[in-house]
C-alpha cells in the first residue's frame, strides 16, 4: 500500500517540515530539468535562443499556473475528506476531479494554440526570436493533458499526506529530461523543439509513475459510481479550483506586461532577464513546498475540526520559511554569478553585459526573498481553510503592483527599475493576505471548534 499521513496529531513544525522536505527535493529536481533546458539552449544555441525561451516564459507559466490552480483546488476538498475520515466522499471527489481535469485540459489545449501567436505579437516579441518562441509554446501546449494529469495525481497524493511519491516521480523525470535534452538538442540538432519535447516526455513518465502508486492505495479503490458526476460536487470543486486558476492567470498577465516592457530593452537585456528568471523557481522552491504542505496540513485539521492546530502550524511554518529564505538568499548572493554563467554565452562583451543584468536582478530578488516566503505560507493556509477567493484578490493586487511598477519605474530610474516589479507585487499581495488570514481564522474559530 502507498504511504498516507495524518497531520492532525503531533508536532506541527515537525509534520510541516518533514512533509515539505520531499516536496522540496522533488521541486529541486523539477527545477533541475528546467535549468538544464535553459543551459543546453543558452550554451548550444546562443543568446537569441535563450531570449526566445524568455519571451515564451510567462505564457508557458500562465498555462501551468491555471493547471496547478485547478488541481490544487481539487486537492483541498480531498484533504478535508481525508482528515475527516470520509472515504466514500474522498473517492467521489477524486473521480469527479479526474473528469473535470480531462475536460479542462482539452479546452486549455485548444485555447493555448489559438492565442499563442497573437499574444506574442501583443507583447512586442522581437522578430528575430518570435519564430522560436512560438514553436516552443505550440509544443508545450500540445502537452497540456499530460501536465494536467501529472498535477492532478500529485495533488491527490499530497492531499493524503504522501509527499514522497511525487519526489520519486520528479527524480525519474529529471533524469529522463536531462538525457533527452542532450540527445535531442545536441545529438539530433532539434533546437528549441527538442528541449520542449524532452520536457513533455519527462512529464508523461512522472504522470504514469504517480498514477501507478495511486492505484496501490486501498482507500482509493475506485468503482464506476465514483466517476459519475455527483450533484453539486463539480460546482464545489470548481468553486475551489477556479479562483486559484484565475489567481495564477492574472499573476501571469502581470508577468506578460513586465515581459513586454523588457522586450523593448533589446535581446541582451532579455537574455539576462531570462537567465535570472530561470532561477526564480530555485529561489521559491522551498516556498512552494511549504505552501503545498500548509494546504494539506490546514485542510486535514479543518476537516478534523482542529482550528487551534492551524494557528500553531501557521506560526511554525512562518519561522521555518523565513529561516529557509535567508539561507537561499545568502547562497544566491555568494554563488549566483557562477550559476548564471552556466546559461550565458556569446562574445566577451555580450556575456559581460548579460551577466551584469542577470546578477543585478538576482541580487534584488534574493534580498527581498522573505516577502515571497511569507506570501506562499499565508496564502496556502487561507486556501487550505477552503477560502480561495481572498487569495484571488491578492493575485489581482499582484497584477496591479507588478504592472504599475513595470510601466512607470523604468521611466524614473532607467531599465533596472523593471527588477522591482516582482518585489512590489509580492508586497502588495502579502498585505492583503495577512489581513485575510486573521479574518478567515477568526471566522473558523467562531463557526467551528478550536
Amino acid at each position: 500500500m502507498a504511504q498516507t499521513r495524518q497531520m492532525t496529531e503531533g508536532s506541527p513544525a515537525s509534520l510541516i517540515f518533514t512533509f515539505a522536505l520531499p516536496l522540496m527535493i522533488g521541486n529541486v529536481f523539477q527545477q533541475l530539468y528546467t535549468v538544464v533546458d535553459t543551459m543546453v539552449v543558452g550554451k548550444a544555441l546562443g543568446v537569441r535562443a535563450l531570449a526566445a525561451l524568455g519571451a515564451a516564459d510567462w505564457m508557458n507559466w500562465m498555462m501551468l499556473g491555471i493547471i496547478q490552480g485547478l488541481t490544487q483546488g481539487f486537492g483541498i476538498l480531498m484533504a478535508q475528506h481525508f482528515g475527516a475520515g470520509r472515504a466514500d466522499d474522498l473517492r467521489k471527489t477524486v473521480g469527479n476531479s479526474l473528469i473535470l481535469a480531462l475536460l479542462s485540459s482539452v479546452l486549455l489545449l485548444g485555447l493555448g494554440q489559438l492565442i499563442a501567436r497573437p499574444v506574442l505579437l501583443l507583447l512586442q516579441t522581437p522578430g528575430d526570436i518570435l519564430g522560436n518562441s512560438l514553436l516552443y509554446l505550440r509544443i508545450m501546449y500540445l502537452g497540456v493533458p499530460i501536465v494536467m494529469l501529472y498535477n492532478l495525481s500529485a495533488s491527490i497524493l499530497r492531499s493524503l499526506g504522501d509527499g514522497r511519491t511525487p519526489l520519486h516521480a520528479m527524480i525519474v523525470a529529471a533524469a529522463v529530461n536531462i538525457v533527452l535534452d542532450l540527445l535531442f538538442v545536441l545529438g539530433f540538432g532539434l533546437g528549441i523543439a527538442g528541449a520542449a519535447a524532452a520536457t513533455l516526455i519527462a512529464q508523461m513518465i512522472s504522470c504514469v509513475f504517480c498514477f501507478h502508486h495511486i492505484r496501490r492505495i486501498d482507500l482509493l479503490t475506485m468503482s464506476r459510481q465514483d466517476f459519475r458526476l455527483q450533484k453539486g460536487l463539480p460546482a464545489h470543486l470548481l468553486f475551489l479550483g477556479a479562483p486559484m486558476a484565475f489567481q495564477n492567470a492574472i499573476i501571469s498577465i502581470g508577468g506578460m506586461i513586465v515581459q513586454s516592457v523588457v522586450n523593448g530593452f533589446g535581446v541582451l537585456f532579455i537574455a539576462g532577464f531570462t537567465a535570472t528568471n530561470k532561477l526564480y523557481g530555485v529561489l521559491e522552491v522551498a516556498a512552494t513546498s511549504y505552501g503545498y504542505a500548509m494546504v494539506t496540513y490546514t485542510g486535514q485539521n479543518l476537516g478534523a475540526g482542529r482550528i487551534g492546530r492551524i494557528r500553531k502550524g501557521m506560526r511554525a511554518a512562518l519561522l521555518i520559511a523565513l529561516a529557509t529564505s535567508a539561507l537561499i538568499a545568502a547562497c544566491m548572493l555568494l554563488g549566483g554569478k557562477g550559476i548564471l554563467g552556466c546559461f550565458i554565452s556569446g562574445t566577451p562583451e555580450e556575456a559581460a553585459q548579460t551577466m551584469h543584468i542577470a546578477y543585478y536582478y538576482l541580487a534584488v530578488m534574493s534580498v527581498c526573498l522573505p516577502i515571497l516566503y511569507i506570501l506562499h505560507v499565508t496564502r496556502s493556509v487561507i486556501q487550505g481553510m477552503g477560502n480561495t477567493l481572498l487569495p484571488m484578490v491578492s493575485g489581482i493586487a499582484e497584477l496591479f503592483m507588478r504592472a504599475l511598477t513595470a510601466v512607470f519605474l523604468p521611466r524614473l530610474i532607467g531599465e533596472t527599475g523593471i527588477f522591482y516589479a516582482e518585489i512590489m507585487a509580492w508586497t502588495g499581495a502579502v498585505v492583503i493576505l495577512v489581513i485575510s488570514y486573521f479574518v478567515v481564522i477568526s471566522e473558523k474559530s467562531v463557526s467551528g471548534s478550536s
